[in-house]
């Protein structure tokens, strides 16, 4: 049996996303590679489309997504957390799924490429006034809507 035309059009968007991305991977790879020395260990994540470090050594805590590399300071991507907004006291948002917020940045890498990081920081880096940061959550909570709404 074929596969409908669309899921092929998604797997190719995935393979050059990830193409466009590579040079991000590859700094989360050594970043990832390094943090094994101090016990870190790899494991690749279907569910959120990465290469997972799991235990990395170095951080307030949390996660941090380079290209299609999840560098997490803790044992498992379905630990919760509270996203920006409800930290900002801005509304009172459940908690969400460390994994699907830091999946949503998995794509956007896919598709600013080695334009995210400078945009991320144009954008205001890590905090609530950032609309990649915004996107995340609301991916995180809806399951949609992982691409902000000011390109």
């Amino acid at each position: 049996m074929h596969e409908p035309a669309a899921a092929w059009t998604f797997r190719l968007a995935c393979m050059v996303g990830a193409l466009w991305t590579s040079p991000n991977t590859l700094v989360g790879l050594v970043a990832g590679l390094a943090g094994m020395a101090a016990g870190a260990r790899p494991r690749w994540n279907r569910r959120d489309c990465a290469l997972v470090f799991h235990r990395w050594p170095w951080g307030p805590g949390g996660a941090i997504t380079l290209g299609m590399v999840i560098l997490h300071t803790g044992d498992t991507l379905d630990a919760r957390c509270s996203t920006y907004e409800h930290r900002a006291g801005r509304c009172r948002h459940p908690q969400v799924r460390l994994g699907d917020h830091e999946r949503a940045h998995v794509f956007q890498y896919m598709v600013l490429g080695p334009l995210f990081l400078p945009v991320y920081l144009l954008c205001g880096g890590v905090s609530v006034r950032n609309p990649l940061e915004r996107a995340a959550d609301r991916y995180a909570l809806l399951g949609r809507g992982w691409w902000p709404g000011f390109f």
